[in-house]
This record gives structure tokens, sequence and C-alpha cells, in this order.
């Protein structure tokens, strides 16, 4: 992996390539119900949604007090490093290392360096949090191939 300033938007496409080799689709950018947005999110084949919150520096990750909201959205909740950062890190009680999983990446790709436990949702909030979240990806495939309908775009 490379060694040198790694971006944000460069960890995110190599997180998307290690979860498209196992079978994954992820969304970036995914508003959730409680007002917080996340960096990833993916979904397996069997449904469960998993969360990854990207952080490139030191200061990014101790700035980021929000982070907890994401975990009653997902099944599965992973940091994702740039691999210049140290993930002893996130071995602080805070960052709550027994449940929550590692990922190193960069542009080329990343790799688990922790599993994430499973913390599986409700079957309800799974229902609507997958309906909700393949809205929002087909709508923004829709956006995509003709831009016009964004300005009328009513929810519904």
């Amino acid at each position: 992996m490379n060694s040198g300033a790694v971006t944000a938007p460069e960890v995110a496409r190599g997180v998307c390539r290690l979860f498209a080799q196992a079978g994954l689709v992820a969304l970036p950018e995914v508003p959730l119900p409680n007002g917080r947005r996340t960096d990833l999110t993916a979904i397996d084949a069997k449904g469960n949604i998993i969360i990854v919150e990207i952080k490139v520096s030191r200061a990014d990750l101790h700035g980021d007090a929000k982070w907890p909201d994401y975990c009653d959205w997902c099944d599965k909740f992973y940091w994702a490093l740039a691999p210049g950062l140290d993930p002893a890190i996130l071995s602080e009680e805070a960052y709550r290392p027994e449940s929550s999983g590692l990922i190193v990446a960069d542009r080329y790709g990343a790799a688990i360096v922790r599993e994430a436990q499973d913390c599986k949702l409700a079957p309800a909030r799974r229902k609507a949090e997958l309906l909700r979240i393949g809205r929002l990806a087909i709508r923004r495939s829709m956006i995509a191939a003709d831009p016009d309908l964004a300005a009328g775009w009513r929810e519904g």
C-alpha cells in the first residue's frame, strides 16, 4: 500500500475495492435517520449492514465524537485508517476495540486488521434501513443519468 499522505476518498476507494472482492456493495455518504451521515455504508449478500468510519489523521479521529451514533444502525462497524496512522490509537476503550473492526486502506486496496463483532439489527430496523438505503442508491443512479431530476425530486 501507498505510504504517502492518503485522503479520505482514497481510503474509501480502497475499502470499496476490498468489499467488492468479498461480494459487498457500498455507498458513500449515507444519511442516517438520527441526522448523522456515514462515510461508507455497505450491504452483504445476506442483507447485513456494515458502516465504515474513515480517518486519515490523529486529529480527525480525536475530533470525532459522533461515531457512536452509527452503531444503532448497522450489524458491524469498522474504522478505516490511512496506512500512516498507527492502529494502536484505536485501542483506547472509547473506540470500542472489543466490538469495532479495523481496516487499513489506501487508494489501491485495503486489508481487514481486526474483524468487527456482529451486533445484529432488529429485523424491523434492518428491513426499513435496507429499503431506505436501496432507494437512496437508486435515486443517486437516476440523478447521475439525468441531473435535471435532482431539482424536482420529491421524497415519498
